[in-house]
């Protein structure tokens, strides 16, 4: 069994940071790539951004130079900083992670429970 736990949500004012993280945590035997994505009301499912096991990153046109993505191999943790906000960015943010489990489960997404995050214009 393999589960994501997001944080870091929350109301932030227009211009404001927030900080999202993402724990995985199971009998996990790899974990390939990691990603953001978020659904805002009425839209469909966006990808936010990805990060490679070797830190190469991909980022959505609309967060280019506001959003960072990194994680932590050793705490199977991956972090979305995201700064200048926008109350367009408002939104359920979901991580994702490719995950070989240990065993014989065959390599595949697990998805997180999402976290609210709320801009204020």
């Amino acid at each position: 069994q393999v589960q994501l736990v997001e944080s870091g949500g929350g109301l932030v004012q227009a211009g404001g940071s927030l900080r999202l993280s993402c724990a995985a945590s199971g009998v996990i035997f790899r974990i390939d790539d990691m990603r953001w994505s978020r659904q805002a009301p009425g839209k469909q499912r966006e990808l936010v951004a990805d990060i490679t096991s070797g830190g190469s990153t991909n980022y959505a046109d609309s967060v280019k130079g506001r959003f960072t993505i990194t994680r932590d191999n050793t705490k199977k943790t991956v972090y979305l900083q995201m700064n200048g906000l926008k109350p367009e960015d408002t939104a359920v943010y979901y991580c994702t992670a490719h995950v070989k489990a240990i065993g014989l489960t065959p390599t595949r997404d697990y998805w997180g429970q999402g976290t609210q995050v709320t801009v204020s214009s």
